[in-house]
């Protein structure tokens, strides 16, 4: 027996399931990228305002890239179950507010279509750094990507985001159709803003007249999203199969803490997410910067010397004290240029983060918090790093932190069948493998511009400390650096 609409009442009593009539739901919001993190965040904030009986705010899921979420769930009528956990409890909860699901390059017309349509008044995106086309070091539109010069050779058939959303606004313009609202919900600083700015470049490049119209009514409110997620497992799916005495193909299992803090700027209304636990706040950046700065930079640094220790997951990490020292000290650094959305305590939230990283019930892997590094590193480190030094402070954890990551690349490199998941991997892998001196090392991969930009290899002070954490990583006992380093 699988999960659909017609099992439901088979469910176990302990199961929560939609008790809302899922055949009156409108679809309203087209989601880009529905992924793990979409499933366990804004659907089952919007699960919550379906259950409270507005039903105008149905979710139509798309994956663009492969179909895999599809296959999985619209034999299930796009439902899933997510697992709430922490040490010693959990909630197995059913979500229904995905009404259809839509995957890979054969459905991009269909996506195309939804977002077209009148009915839909919100575009989210759940596309991580990578989709939207921006140099991480300058912030401008790649122009030379393959997947956008062919969306610009061709911008009837899109595939990229920005394609896609470009398109169907110019649909609507046309057809005296009010725009839908760009809302971003990547953990990426300003992120409506970059929304914004990645599709007006591309718009400009089409149509001028467009990119105006765009840029007057188009709305691309910031947003920031926060709920810890690892992959499923097949563990994972057998152990839910058991509790629903049915099956689910993907289910998704994720901790207790969720937030959801949004710019209220939306053009054709918004569902009320309060009811899901969303707060609505014009302190974005600020909300922004405490999480990409405390959680994820710590995640990254912790990601990196945890596959450097053989710690396969979060949890595990944290119970190693060069990484948990470590990241005391990155935190102090963090805080002491942070700048805390009013009536939050930075320090209070950092130990609740320890407390969350420290939960066994969730089996995060580090390898996947490790992938794309060059995407993540300017926001969730450089841009700490960068303040400081403008302040004049010294900053030796951010400084190994970064070096944590140079070791994982050179490791990689010199790993026979090992593969570095990374939309640069063919720039850091070169310059990883150039030399085995820890001086030219740490020179050539501060020489990657599209991460390090051009004024990091200059700073003397910060090469110092860079080179100085990287030694003592390499030294470390427990530390598996690449063999051969030189001094």
């Amino acid at each position: 027996m699988q999960l659909c609409n017609k099992n439901l009442n088979q469910l176990p009593a302990s199961v929560r399931r939609p008790l809302y009539d899922r055949s009156q739901v409108v679809p309203a919001i087209v989601h880009l990228g529905v992924g793990a993190f979409h499933r366990a965040h804004q659907a089952v904030m919007t699960d919550a305002v379906l259950a409270s009986g507005d039903l105008g705010w149905g979710i139509v899921g798309a994956g663009l890239m492969t179909s895999g979420t599809k296959d999985a769930l619209a034999p299930q009528d796009g439902l899933y179950t997510l697992v709430e956990r922490a040490a010693g409890s959990e909630q197995l909860q059913v979500i229904g507010a995905i009404v259809e699901v839509l995957g890979g390059a054969a459905d991009l017309s269909l996506v195309l279509a939804r977002m077209c349509a009148p009915s839909t008044r919100i575009v989210s995106l759940t596309v991580t750094e990578k989709g939207y086309y921006l140099d991480p070091a300058s912030g401008q539109l790649q122009l030379q990507a393959p997947a956008i010069q062919a969306d610009l050779a061709k911008p009837d058939a899109p595939k990229t985001i920005l394609g896609l959303i470009v398109q169907a606004l110019k649909h609507r313009k046309a057809n005296g159709i009010p725009p839908f609202t760009v809302l971003s919900c990547d953990n990426l600083p300003s992120n409506g803003k970059t929304a914004r700015a990645a599709v007006l470049a591309f718009a400009r490049e089409l149509d001028s007249e467009l990119a105006a119209w765009i840029e007057a009514r188009v709305r691309f409110p910031c947003s920031m999203v926060d709920r810890i997620t690892p992959a499923t497992t097949d563990a994972d799916r057998a152990y839910v199969d058991a509790q629903l005495g049915m099956t689910d193909a993907w289910p998704i299992v994720t901790e207790q803490f969720v937030q959801w803090v949004i710019e209220d700027d939306f053009t054709m209304g918004r569902p009320d997410w309060t009811l899901g636990g969303a707060v609505f706040s014009s302190e974005i950046e600020a909300w922004e910067n405490m999480k990409l700065r405390c959680l994820n930079g710590a995640h990254s640094t912790l990601a990196y010397l945890g596959q450097l220790t053989g710690r396969e997951t979060v949890a595990e990490a944290m119970e190693l004290p060069l990484i948990t020292d470590l990241l005391d000290t990155l935190w102090a650094e963090v805080l002491e240029v942070l700048h805390a959305p009013a009536g939050v305590n930075p320090q209070d939230y950092v130990e609740q983060l320890k407390l969350r990283f420290c939960n066994p019930a969730l089996k995060h892997r580090t390898a996947q918090i490790a992938m794309d590094g060059s995407q993540k590193l300017p926001q969730r480190l450089l841009a700490t790093l960068r303040e400081r030094l403008a302040a004049g402070l010294p900053s030796p954890a951010l400084a190994t932190a970064i070096a944590g990551w140079m070791h994982f690349a050179v490791k990689t490199a010199h790993t026979p069948g090992a593969v570095l998941n990374d939309p640069l991997s063919s720039d850091i892998l070169a310059q990883a493998r150039a030399s085995q001196d820890s001086t030219a090392i740490i020179d050539n991969l501060l020489g990657i511009d599209k991460i390090f930009g051009s004024d990091l290899k200059t700073d003397a002070g910060f090469k110092a400390q860079l080179l100085a954490g990287f030694r003592r990583l390499a030294a470390h006992p427990q530390v598996a650096a690449a063999p051969h380093i030189a001094p």
